[in-house]
């Protein structure tokens, strides 16, 4: 059974235009931005905090570079006015960022984190997240991520590398959950 006090924040990672970019390739997860629409507004109607992660790439070739169509925030996850913004640089959303300290001052000691891609910056984030000692639930059917070939040549499907990604999060640095547990929990 899943908790999430009302002091729960819910963090959006990098669902941003640049994701729907063919050159990433095949993704798992086709329902993804449907379900963390759902979570994100009844998350919204719950009256619990809301933070935005956007990653601001500083590689000249990325569909996530700050002055170009693919660095804007998907429509259905545009944040309101009143949902902080946190630029990133790398994979982590706590590395060379204010989102620790937002944390800290929101009294946020449970984190709800869902966004792409699985095994990067979600992973990342989760993996720092866990290290800081926050309790974090990852919402693993509103991530989803891309096919990769492993360091052994083996082509691995999108589905493959999602669930090896939960796999390695799962137990030591985060719960993985659905968001069904979490909006039964709500």
């Amino acid at each position: 059974m899943v908790s999430i006090p009302a002091s729960a924040a819910l963090i959006l990672i990098d669902l941003q235009r640049a994701i729907d970019h063919p050159s990433w390739g095949i993704r798992n997860n086709p329902n993804a931005e449907r379900v963390g629409a759902n979570l994100l507004a009844a998350w919204r109607s719950s009256g619990r905090a809301v933070y935005h992660v956007r990653h601001d790439s500083v590689e000249p070739g990325s569909t996530y570079r700050p002055g170009q169509p693919g660095h804007d925030f998907k429509p259905e996850f545009v944040p309101h006015a009143d949902e902080p913004v946190t630029p990133k640089h790398t994979g982590s959303a706590f590395v060379g960022t204010d989102l620790d300290e937002r944390m800290a001052t929101g009294c946020h000691q449970v984190l709800v984190i869902f966004g792409v891609i699985t095994n990067n910056s979600v992973e990342a984030t989760v993996r720092h997240a866990g290290c800081l000692g926050y309790r974090v639930l990852l919402v693993a059917d509103a991530c989803f991520t891309f096919a990769k070939t492993d360091w052994t040549g083996v082509r691995r499907s999108a589905e493959e590398v999602h669930a090896m990604s939960l796999a390695n999060l799962h137990g030591e640095y985060c719960t993985v959950a659905t968001s069904a547990e979490i909006l039964g929990a709500l």
